[in-house]
């Protein structure tokens, strides 16, 4: 079962269910697979939406990595999706979206609105 607060989910491939994370090693691999300089720049590019297919296959594989489990780029090119292309896609959002998502942590310092706020 998939720990929201490690930034895990969980993903349907292949018609078994699997947990993604993005760990700093995972993270490190993608960076370099993607040819960004630092994390800055990889978030960057996901924020403008502009990802190839092969950019979603390496999500979701180094997530699997990440995550323990000994599959490939090639492996998951091979593995089916509910919902095709748009199921992949999915997938790789749910991943970057639990892994940089902007939502502050519950335990997490919040500043009271002040009367001005009001």
């Amino acid at each position: 079962m998939a720990n929201s607060k490690r930034g895990e989910i969980e993903a349907l491939l292949d018609g078994k269910t699997y947990t993604l994370c993005l760990t700093l090693g995972a993270l490190a691999e993608l960076e370099s697979g993607l040819g960004a300089n630092d994390l800055v720049a990889m978030a960057e590019r996901f924020e403008a939406r502009r990802l190839s297919a092969r950019d979603i296959l390496r999500i979701i594989g180094c997530g699997l990595r990440g995550a323990g489990h000994a599959l490939s780029d090639d492996d998951v090119a091979q593995m089916k999706v509910s919902g095709g292309l748009a199921g992949y896609v999915q997938i790789a959002a749910n991943l970057l979206a639990a892994t940089f998502g902007d939502e502050p942590e519950p335990h997490a310092p919040q500043n009271p609105p002040t009367p001005q706020d009001a």
